[in-house]
């Protein structure tokens, strides 16, 4: 065998000498502030037995999808689901993928078209920049969170004379919890800015589903923005505890995605286990006690940042992700492990995944999570950060 690729040896040197080189390790059986489960859904044992319960019930025996949906994998179990998925949302239609990142990739590297043009905010989700990236639209980041700059972008890109000369579709993309920083846009200014200059709207609510509105339907419903949203995409890894995602919107952007989508078209479907999943982890939606504590535990541990003086450093959230910065991967790391040996597992974000000199201690709130290790983790980092 010839040895291996050069390039990539350096790659993974340059990455090794930066202090942020990635590797793989095994959960730590530690106090949880690094997962997305933010309402423990992932371990519930009751949708664990509804779900097993529902499909021996309706006679569903199958582990697999047998392959994609347009060949033999459509199971009944997906328009069931999609069906539900629209009502509990108020949509139109609904597709689900297998990931949030099949989403994203699918939906803008096939809507977008050639001379078409997406503004997107500066920290979108990785998987939105892929999906851009793989389009043919002419694309334009705005600041973080910052109306005015896109207003003025918006202007100088697509100028009002170009739309009456020109066939020009125009998009923005947002989250409505953003997953690195934890903080929320204007969304009802978005929203008019939109509504205004004739834009098609698009919202990911990854870190929302669950979390926000009346029985965690996400932001967007909870400010009753649904009619001006074009596209929103929900995703089911993060409070929901199972997998997949949906993309909602219109029957005809649904027909679209079918048509084109590549993520979609060529990939094998979810299993009816994983399907039933998403029904049971929904149900369970409606009747949970665990967002109102996952709130209560959210107000505590701003509440505590004030107490450990420690809200400076913090960028402000009322989301369940809080972050630190400290700039340099050595030194994020370094304070990190500190508080992983004391028995909370609390991540580093490292640079490339945020900016240099934005490195950064993420903390992800949960319902389970007593104020107990809420107070004792923040009185931990208020000590290391000061040595």
């Amino acid at each position: 065998m010839n040895g291996f690729p050069k390039k990539l040896e350096q790659k993974l040197k340059n990455r090794q000498e930066n202090k942020a080189l990635r590797s793989l390790s095994e959960p730590a059986a530690i106090i949880d502030f690094a997962s997305n489960d933010y309402i423990g859904f992932s371990s519930s044992r009751l949708i664990f037995d509804n779900t097993h319960k529902s499909l021996i019930e309706k006679g569903i025996y199958q582990n697999g999808a047998t392959g994609s949906r347009l060949l033999s994998g459509n199971h009944p179990l997906y328009l069931e689901t999609e069906t539900m998925l629209t009502t509990f949302h108020n949509a139109e239609a609904a597709l689900i993928f297998n990931s949030g990142y099949d989403a994203n990739v699918g939906f803008f590297s096939s809507v977008l078209q050639r001379g078409d043009i997406i503004f997107y905010d500066e920290l979108i989700h990785a998987s939105i920049r892929d999906g851009i990236t793989m389009s043919n639209a002419k694309s334009y980041k705005f600041k973080h969170n910052d109306i005015e700059d896109l207003r003025e972008k918006l202007q100088r890109a697509v100028p009002d004379n170009k739309r009456h000369t020109e066939l020009v579709e125009v998009y923005i993309v947002t989250e409505s919890v953003f997953s690195m920083d934890g903080d929320v846009p204007d969304l009802k200014a978005f929203a008019r800015l939109c509504k205004e200059k004739n834009c098609h709207f698009i919202v990911d609510e990854a870190h929302a589903t669950g979390v926000f509105g009346y029985n965690g339907v996400g932001l967007i419903q909870k400010l009753k923005l649904e009619d001006q949203i074009f596209a929103r995409i929900h995703t089911f890894g993060k409070a929901m505890g199972c997998h997949g995602a949906v993309i909602l919107g219109s029957s005809k952007l649904k027909s679209c995605l079918v048509n084109f989508a590549r993520s979609f078209i060529y990939t094998t479907g979810l299993s009816p286990h994983s399907l039933m999943t998403i029904q049971s982890a929904y149900n369970e939606l409606k009747f949970t006690p665990e967002i109102e504590k996952l709130q209560r535990n959210i107000q505590f541990f701003n509440e505590q940042l004030e107490v450990n003086k420690l809200k400076d450093v913090f960028i402000e959230s009322n989301s369940a992700i809080h972050c630190c910065i400290i700039s340099g991967n050595e030194k994020i790391k370094k304070i990190a492990s500190q508080i992983q040996e004391r028995g909370f597992d609390v991540k580093p974000i490292l640079s490339p995944t945020v900016p240099e000199g934005k490195e950064r201690l993420r903390f992800c709130l949960h319902s389970y999570n007593t104020k107990e290790e809420l107070a004792e983790v923040l009185a931990l980092l208020a000590t290391f950060t000061k040595n």
